[in-house]
């Protein structure tokens, strides 16, 4: 069957079919991926061809570190100062406490002398010469109190090597073991630290 010729009508609706439909984009897709992967490459070349800002970040990073060391430093340069300041105020009071201590040593001998003297007054001796030694050994104490010193008369207690000096060893069935039967001569602490130990007769075990 013959083909019927086509009018210049029929020609024109081809023509404008034909213009409607869509044209092929693959030619565009690419042009695009490739303008992106472009773009990117050229980000990345700018940023390694910058050596200006690398060595701004470097710089940056670098005084960071520095100030993170300073403050470090700064924190334990003050608890240095104050471990000084404190361990200066600890020898300051202890240098307080125990700057009589020469000199309670070079006093107690008095006091001994005394208190050996009132023991040994014999009958005989008037009562306002008594009174007289009696009234001049409390003001040795008194004082001696004043600045801290006080005396050790461990009698009946255990014996403690730490403030008593053992002169004999004795035994005695009525006491327990390492008990301080006399006291020979009173021991004397200073602020609690020993001056002289007591010097005692210790109990032990009998047999």
């Amino acid at each position: 069957m013959a083909k019927e010729p086509q009018t210049p009508l029929d020609e024109e609706l081809a023509r404008r079919e034909q213009e409607a439909e869509p044209q092929p984009v693959e030619g565009e897709l690419e042009d695009a991926v490739e303008a992106a992967e472009q773009a990117e490459s050229d980000e990345t070349e700018l940023e390694s061809d910058n050596p200006e800002a690398e060595m701004l970040a470097a710089r940056v990073e670098e005084l960071e570190t520095s100030v993170a060391e300073a403050k470090d430093q700064a924190l334990r340069a003050a608890a240095e100062a104050q471990n000084v300041r404190r361990r200066a105020e600890q020898e300051a009071e202890k240098a307080r406490k125990f700057a009589l201590e020469k000199f309670v040593k070079e006093l107690l001998p008095v006091v001994d002398s005394l208190e050996k003297a009132l023991d040994a007054m014999a009958d005989e001796a008037t009562e306002a010469h008594r009174e007289g030694v009696s009234m001049t050994l409390k003001m040795q104490h008194d004082v001696l109190a004043k600045f801290g010193v006080e005396a050790i008369e461990p009698s009946g207690e255990p014996f403690d090597p730490q403030f008593h000096e053992a002169m004999a060893m004795v035994p005695n069935p009525e006491l327990e073991p390492n008990t301080v039967m006399e006291v020979m001569l009173k021991g004397y602490l200073l602020n609690g630290r020993l001056v002289r130990p007591a010097m005692v007769i210790v109990s032990q075990a009998a047999g």
